[in-house]
């Protein structure tokens, strides 16, 4: 994690934010209790430009929260290319679909809300990206559930890979969301099967390249 005055430095020299996730940013504060969830416009962009490179055809993003990922994800999508989304909390659907329409990606991303380890097994798809920004204590169940559903040469990436400098404390004094955090970690990085990327970028991206 770096200092706040480089973070600050990282953020002003990023292309600006788009105005519909400016509104979405904003709404999102005035009206969620945990708005720091939001991924803000430095990770944001990191999102929209890793899609936009990999070019993906098939997207799942577990953990939507208002949809501010998902639309970035969506921006890198190929052609006739698709992103499903989970979020388990149905009080913010509304939210998640109004700005969805609004960024003309209807026919990009489907929302599926309820439990993600319920929703993916009916999920008939191959992926080219995953995104996992969800419960911690269930990192490395998502990964082992969908690994063998993850195309060759495509990614995982996942959320709060430094969960707030808390992955640095003894393991025996771990809570079970920073020991979820903990455990996928290791075992990404004793994995022969990828090669990884811990990226320090606010609260640490873990990007996963399967072989």
């Amino acid at each position: 994690m770096i200092k706040d005055e480089l973070l600050e430095y990282a953020e002003t020299h990023t292309s600006a934010e788009l105005p519909l996730l400016t509104a979405l940013s904003r709404e999102t504060h005035l009206t969620q209790v945990y708005p720091r969830m939001l991924s803000g416009n430095l990770q944001g962009t990191l999102l929209r430009m890793v899609s936009t490179m990999v070019r993906p055809k098939r997207i799942l993003e577990i953990g939507t929260f208002t949809g501010y990922s998902a639309i970035n994800l969506a921006k890198g999508l190929e052609a006739k290319g698709l992103l499903h989304t989970i979020e388990v909390n149905p009080e913010l659907e509304e939210i998640i679909r109004r700005y969805i329409r609004e960024a003309g990606l209807e026919d990009r991303i489907i929302l599926h809300i309820g439990n993600a380890m319920q929703i993916i097994p009916i999920l008939k798809e191959q992926w080219d990206m995953i995104y996992i920004d969800a419960d911690k204590p269930n990192y490395l169940n998502y990964y082992k559930m969908l690994f063998d559903h993850l195309q060759p040469g495509g990614f995982f990436l996942a959320d709060n890979a430094l969960w707030g400098g808390k992955v640095l404390h003894p393991k025996k004094k771990l809570d079970k969301d920073t020991l979820g955090i903990v455990e996928f970690n290791d075992f990404v990085q004793n994995d022969d099967r990828v090669e990884n990327l811990l990226l320090p970028i606010r609260d640490g991206i873990m990007m996963v390249r399967k072989l």
